[in-house]
């Protein structure tokens, strides 16, 4: 149905999750592999998530999305949408700019899972203690 419609195009990574998210002219609809947004994200969070950057810019309704997502969580998943998302309205429309920075939406959040160090069970916790 879309393949042959102009689109508006962002890649958007959180954690280990990275998005491709494409933006069509349409209704609203949301469609995240292959699947409705209903159907994929349970959590009404994760959904509020994902559609802030069209009440941000005050779009609702006026874009079809389809993501494909891959990668990490649930939450990790819904935040790299929202991140692909902002991207790809910003290349709809470069005015967009102000209000996407001002709520933070452009900015790619680094803060990643830290590596397990060796002599310790995970990235900090110690081997249990023994006295005796």
């Amino acid at each position: 149905m879309y393949e042959t419609k102009p689109f508006f195009y962002g890649t958007g990574r959180r954690k280990s999750s990275v998005a491709r998210v494409r933006v069509y002219n349409g209704t609203g609809k949301i469609t995240i592999n292959g699947r409705d947004i209903d159907d994929y994200f349970g959590l009404e969070t994760l959904k509020l998530i994902v559609n802030q950057p069209l009440e941000v810019t005050e779009t609702t309704g006026k874009f079809d999305i389809v993501a494909n997502v891959t990668g990490g969580g649930v939450t990790g998943q819904a935040g790299a949408i929202r991140h692909g998302l902002a991207r790809a309205l910003l290349q709809f429309n470069e005015e967009l700019r102000p209000s996407l920075k001002k709520a933070g939406l452009l900015t790619r959040d680094p803060r990643m899972k830290e590596r397990k160090k060796y002599g310790l069970k995970g990235a900090r916790r110690a081997p249990q203690f023994s006295k005796r």
